[in-house]
């Protein structure tokens, strides 16, 4: 997820201007659970001070720290003076559906979530037989299996027991698919359900499909000023404090944050998330992107595409691409992205002189600046320069 990840936990990350954990805690809590245990590490601090001690949402939140990231077993090794009987554990950079939790959370016997996928690719794979799972694939290039592993579990305090027989992996942690290994040769054996909805964010590029599946289920809410000649198509929520301005056209689902300058003159479309604070100005186009705090998009700029980091400004006349021309697929390091438009995956603070251009595909570290009429492309390491 870098370089969105500079800076901030994974699970802080927005769609549809919530962290990814704020809609996982949302889903739970219409699943019927109210008591949690995170367990943080990475800038914890930001976690923290969000969430609270959940008094927000009607839940009540304890925290855990792992000092040391010694693998997801050891994380859920040091919550067990904390939980009492059967308890659910969920990774918090996956996001799943209430009803799935709901019907997980009744479940007797330690239970795995699993989901049939059309790539394997990157994903910790299972094969199932009579209601168990017999076998554990971790990201292998080719598993005998369509069935992957979501990162919902209902475990018993058995658990705990298999952990502590759970040796340190080659990389030096503690592996939960090692302490599942352990309890699938146990006699109860580990269980299966398999779930109907999962959004996996493993690339700074998932938050695009996440953000578009979000904002589907938009509803339109106005507590900002919009003056006249604005035209608002569609599902469009404006936040406290925001200003869209004379000629602005916006085609939902569109959601603004507070203490926005939209506008005027703007053409804002579909799918597009913009935090608080940030400012798109005359003669922008917006579009399908993700747009963290305080960033501004003022003068003759294109944005498609794109994931936009906190604190950036693009200066006038500034266009990211977000279609090769032969129209294929995008790859980004290697990787296939699955996506033929995608345009900049941009870390914070980044700025640009006039009349830049930003490249298909291009990831852009924080603090990198751009000079006028320079092209960047490629992966560029925070704090470059390019002129």
């Amino acid at each position: 997820m870098r370089p969105l990840t500079s800076h901030r936990p994974k699970v802080m990350l927005p769609i549809g201007n919530k962290p990814i954990m704020e809609h996982l805690l949302i889903e739970a809590k219409a699943g019927g659970i109210t008591q949690f245990v995170f367990v943080v590490g990475y800038c914890d601090e930001q976690v923290r001070e969000y969430f609270g001690n959940g008094e927000k949402w009607g839940v009540s939140i304890a925290y855990s720290e792992q000092r040391k990231q010694l693998g997801t077993a050891d994380a859920i090794r040091n919550v067990e003076g904390a939980v009492d009987g059967n308890f659910l554990v969920i990774n918090g950079d996956v996001i799943i559906g209430r009803d799935d939790i709901k019907r997980l959370r009744t479940r007797k016997t330690s239970t795995m979530s699993v989901i049939e996928v059309k790539d394997p690719r990157g994903l910790g794979m299972v094969e199932l037989s009579g209601g168990k799972v017999i076998n554990i694939y971790e990201k292998t290039a080719a598993p005998p299996t369509i069935m992957a592993n979501t990162g919902l579990y209902l475990f018993t305090p058995q658990i705990f027991e298999a952990i502590a027989k759970t040796e340190k992996s080659p990389r030096g942690e503690y592996e939960i698919t090692d302490s599942l290994k352990i309890l699938m040769a146990a006699d109860k054996g580990l269980h299966y359900q398999e779930i109907t909805s999962w959004l996996d964010l493993s690339y700074p590029w998932d938050l695009l499909r996440a953000n578009e599946s979000m904002l589907a289920g938009l509803e339109s809410q106005n507590l900002g000023i919009v003056e006249e000649n604005v035209v608002l198509k569609g599902a469009v929520a404006i936040g406290r404090g925001t200003v869209i301005k004379s000629g602005a056209y916006i085609e939902g689902p569109v959601i603004i944050g507070e203490k926005c300058s939209i506008g005027p003159n703007c053409y804002i479309r579909g799918a597009t998330a913009i935090a608080d604070g940030c400012h798109i100005g005359a003669a922008v186009e917006v579009k399908n992107s993700i747009i963290m705090k305080g960033s501004k998009i003022p003068h003759l700029n294109y944005v498609g595409d794109s994931v936009i980091g906190e604190k950036c400004n693009l200066g006038a006349g500034t266009k990211i691409a977000n279609l090769r021309l032969d129209k294929s697929e995008i790859r980004i390091s290697g990787i296939d992205t699955h996506r033929r438009k995608l345009g900049a995956i941009i870390g914070d603070n980044v700025e640009t002189g006039i009349n830049a251009s930003i490249n298909v595909g291009s990831v852009i570290g924080d603090k990198t600046f751009i000079g006028p009429g320079a092209l960047a492309h490629g992966v560029i390491q925070s704090g470059s320069k390019i002129i």
